[in-house]
C-alpha cells in the first residue's frame, strides 16, 4: 500500500511516496487525483486513440519474449550508449516490468529515496548517472540496505496491472524537476517477458517508435522471441532489430571465438535486422549488480576483460548509432 507524505526540499513543500498507503483498481500507484491522461479504452470494442508520452519525443521498448536473455542490461546499456551519441540525446528509461523490477538495482537506485511529485500529483524521475528513471521498483517497500528482509511483492490480477501500466506511461514528469527542460529526446522502455497485459496496454495506448527484440542464439529462446515478434506486428509496433547476446565466448588465452549457445544462423531467421552481437563478458554482469552501466567503463576502465570487453562497449555504441538512425528516418 502506497500513501503521500510531504518533505521540504529547497524551501518548498513536495510530495512523495511512503510505504504504507490506499489504492484502488483505478489507481494502483496512490497517485493524487488528477484529470484523464492516459487514452481511454473504449468498453465496446471502438478504436482507440494511440498517442504520445508527455515530453518525450520518441519511444523505443526493449523486449523479449522470454525472460533471462539480459534484457534490462541491454536495456539500460542502450539508454548511456544513445545518451552519449555526439550530440549528447536526452534519454530516459521507464521499467514497465511490474512483477520483477530491475532497473533500480542496474541504476544503483534499489535504495534511493521515495520518488516525488510534482505540484499536479505526476511522478518525478529518479535519477542516477545523469539519466532519469522510473520504475515500480521505487514504489514498492523496500528493506533497509543492511537487512535480511525480501522486497515487497506486487501481487495484481489483470486490471490492476493495466491501470499501473497506464499510471507508469502517462503521469511521469519527464521534464527536469523544475520543468525548465523541454523533456527527453528518447524514452527507453524495458518491458516485461511474455505476450501479456504489459505490452497489449503499451501497444494499445502509446505511439512507438521502435522495438529493439533482445535474445540468445539457442532456439529455445528464438522461440519465444518469435511470439514477441508477432505479438508487436498485431498491435502494429515497427520492429527496429534484434540484439543477439552473449553470442560468444572470447578465449582470453587465444581469442578464438567460442559459439556456446548457438549461432547467428539461428537468429537469422527470425526475419528481422540483426543489430549487435555481444559477446559473453563478465564485467557486464559486474557492472549491472553494482549498479554500473557497463559503457561507462569506456576502453580502460573494463581492462580485465580485455579485448572481449572493448568488443561489448564497441558493439553496443553501434547498435545506438543504427536504432537513432532508424526511428529518426
Amino acid at each position: 500500500m502506497f500513501t503521500l507524505k510531504l518533505v521540504r526540499c529547497c524551501g518548498t513543500a513536495l510530495r512523495t511516496f511512503t510505504s504504507t498507503a490506499s489504492r484502488s483498481h483505478e489507481n494502483p500507484l496512490g497517485l493524487p487525483f488528477r484529470p484523464p491522461s492516459a487514452p481511454q479504452i473504449p468498453r465496446r470494442g471502438g478504436p482507440i486513440q494511440k498517442r504520445r508520452i508527455e515530453h518525450v519525443k520518441k519511444v523505443i521498448v526493449v523486449a523479449s519474449g522470454k525472460g533471462g536473455v539480459g534484457k534490462s542490461t541491454i536495456a539500460v546499456n542502450l539508454a548511456f550508449s544513445l545518451a552519449m551519441l555526439s550530440h549528447r540525446p536526452r534519454v530516459g528509461i521507464l521499467d514497465l516490468d511490474i512483477f520483477g523490477p530491475s532497473i533500480p538495482t542496474l541504476m544503483g537506485l534499489q535504495h534511493s529515496d521515495d520518488p516525488r511529485l510534482t505540484s499536479a500529483g505526476a511522478l518525478i524521475p529518479i535519477i542516477n548517472h545523469g539519466v532519469p528513471t522510473m520504475s515500480m521498483g521505487y514504489l514498492v517497500p523496500r528493506p533497509l540496505p543492511d537487512s535480511t528482509e525480501f522486497e515487497g511483492a506486487i501481487v495484481w490480477r489483470g486490471l490492476m496491472v493495466q491501470k499501473a501500466v497506464q499510471q507508469l506511461l502517462f503521469d511521469v514528469d519527464w521534464r527536469d524537476a523544475g520543468g525548465s527542460y523541454p523533456g527527453l529526446d528518447v524514452l527507453i522502455i524495458d518491458m516485461p517477458p511474455g505476450t501479456g497485459d504489459v505490452p497489449l496496454t503499451l501497444g494499445q495506448l502509446v505511439v512507438v517508435d521502435g522495438a529493439v527484440i533482445v535474445s540468445t542464439p539457442q532456439d529455445v529462446a528464438l522461440t519465444d522471441v518469435r511470439r514477441g515478434i508477432s505479438m508487436f506486428k498485431k498491435i502494429s509496433i515497427p520492429i527496429t532489430g534484434l540484439i543477439l547476446n552473449q553470442a560468444s565466448f572470447l578465449c582470453p588465452s587465444c581469442n578464438t571465438a567460442h559459439q556456446l549457445f548457438g549461432t547467428s544462423a539461428n537468429a537469422s531467421r527470425l526475419g528481422i535486422p540483426l543489430l549487435a552481437q555481444l559477446p559473453l563478458v563478465g564485467g557486464v554482469s559486474w557492472g549491472g549488480d553494482h549498479g554500473i552501466p557497463y559503457v561507462l567503463e569506456g576502453k580502460h576502465g573494463g581492462a580485465k576483460d580485455g579485448s572481449a570487453g572493448e568488443m561489448w562497449r564497441d558493439a553496443m555504441n553501434e547498435a545506438a548509432s543504427k536504432i537513432w538512425g532508424l526511428v529518426h528516418s
